[in-house]
């Protein structure tokens, strides 16, 4: 698998960005084949850090309804996706993803 096809996207929220300032920390959206070792290669070759840990979790797909007018609701559950929180050395950062 290449690098660009295991880093998806980066995610940032107010969590996310919470997790940097005080633990250094980035997250990313990752393709669901991927382990922890592939991602590690793959941020410290993207952005040229050193990385310290990888958590990987599988974010599970949540049920919605669809309505259209003149038919039934139908429930319709969107794909599950895995997400990928990489610790950096201390004083290294991704500017890419910087709030």
């Amino acid at each position: 698998m290449e690098i660009t096809e295991i880093l998806r996207q980066g995610i940032v929220t107010e969590k996310t960005v919470r997790l940097q300032e005080k633990h250094n920390q980035y997250t990313f959206r990752v393709a669901l084949e991927a382990n922890k070792i592939e991602v590690r290669r793959a941020v410290e070759q993207l952005f040229n850090v050193k990385v310290v840990s990888v958590n990987i979790m599988r974010m599970p797909g949540k049920v919605k309804m669809m309505r259209r007018r003149g038919s039934a609701p139908q429930k319709k559950e969107a794909r599950e996706w895995k997400k990928a929180i990489v610790t950096l050395r201390e004083g290294q950062t991704i500017d890419a993803l910087k709030a």
